[in-house]
């Protein structure tokens, strides 16, 4: 590692996006991973998929072993500066239909729909009883 770190803007990190030039954050440190592309495990689709983020999460579910852990320390270039870092989005619901307290048109399609059915029904009885020869 080196001595004194460079610190890196989450705006920097984030143009590093390619399988021929990828910057990961991981744990507050800036990875450059473009050497690995081809040697992960995972593949380089993995890689590519923790970019534009903080990929802590992603590293640590995957559950690495000590001596990916130790591999880390080749590819690190220096810190994020996380103050640049995006805040998690928070979920925001999707906007609900306003509250229709008589609900006069969804009624009167439910009713039709009940007896538009029974009503031909109804005449194709009626049809077959007047038709039928006697």
């Amino acid at each position: 590692m080196a001595s004194d770190p460079k610190v890196h803007s989450f705006e920097e990190v984030n143009k590093h996006n390619k399988t021929k030039d990828c910057w990961l954050v991981i744990s507050g440190k800036v990875y450059d991973v473009t050497p690995f592309m081809d040697d992960h495990p995972g593949g380089d689709e993995v890689l590519l998929s923790a970019t534009g983020k903080d990929a802590t999460d992603d590293f640590e579910d995957v559950g690495h072993s000590d001596s990916a852990r130790e591999m880390m320390d080749k590819y690190y270039i220096g810190d994020i500066d996380t103050s640049t870092v995006p805040r998690r989005r928070t979920y925001v619901p999707p906007q609900q239909a306003a509250y229709n307290p008589d609900k006069t048109p969804e009624f009167v399609i439910k009713i039709l729909q009940f007896l538009v059915p029974l009503l031909i029904l109804g005449l194709a009885f009626v049809v077959r009883h007047y038709t039928k020869e006697k």
